[in-house]
């Protein structure tokens, strides 16, 4: 039996953004406990040319809405990069969520070969369907997931791998 691409990216994004909803409980009850403001782990970066915490859930974010729609050759829902809050992060999540919950396999049959292209610093890039997902919105989208979770480890929040991988 083989995989569909719908088995190997909706169920992936929605498991790893519950996941990241679960790193950012965390996190608010480590500012609530430690009485810190909470703009010191939302603003927080890992180096001063990469996104904030803020800016790497937001990505998270347009990666798995972006990539369950070019799959899907359907509309993501728009986002205005506005969050500057734990709840309004947790809403976005969610929001994203939901988006994912709604693309089907039938919307996905077929997306292993269809052409994808998008804009990469100015430049067009095509891919294969297959290749868009396995070698850029899995990868871009992880990345994103691993950065805010090094950004709140590295603030003190008391998560670890199992909480990364949810288990």
């Amino acid at each position: 039996m083989s995989l569909t691409m719908h088995q190997i990216s909706i169920p992936v994004f929605i498991r790893a953004l519950k996941n990241l909803s679960g790193l950012l409980d965390k996190a608010i009850a480590h500012a609530e406990e430690n009485k810190l403001d909470p703009d010191t782990i939302l603003t927080a970066r890992l180096f001063e040319d990469m996104y904030p915490l803020t800016g790497q859930i937001q990505r998270a974010s347009d990666a798995a809405k972006f990539g369950a729609a070019r799959l899907s050759a359907i509309q993501p829902p728009s986002f205005a990069d506005e969050e500057t809050t734990f709840p309004q992060l947790q809403e976005r999540i969610a929001k994203t969520i939901a988006f994912l919950e709604t693309v089907t396999p039938e919307q996905l049959a077929g997306s292993a070969e269809r052409e994808i292209v998008i804009k990469l610093r100015g430049n067009e890039t095509k891919f294969t369907g297959q290749a868009y997902l396995l070698t850029f919105a899995l990868p871009n989208f992880l990345f994103h997931i691993t950065t805010a979770y090094d950004i709140l480890r590295h603030k003190g929040v008391k998560i670890g791998k199992m909480d990364y991988l949810g288990f």
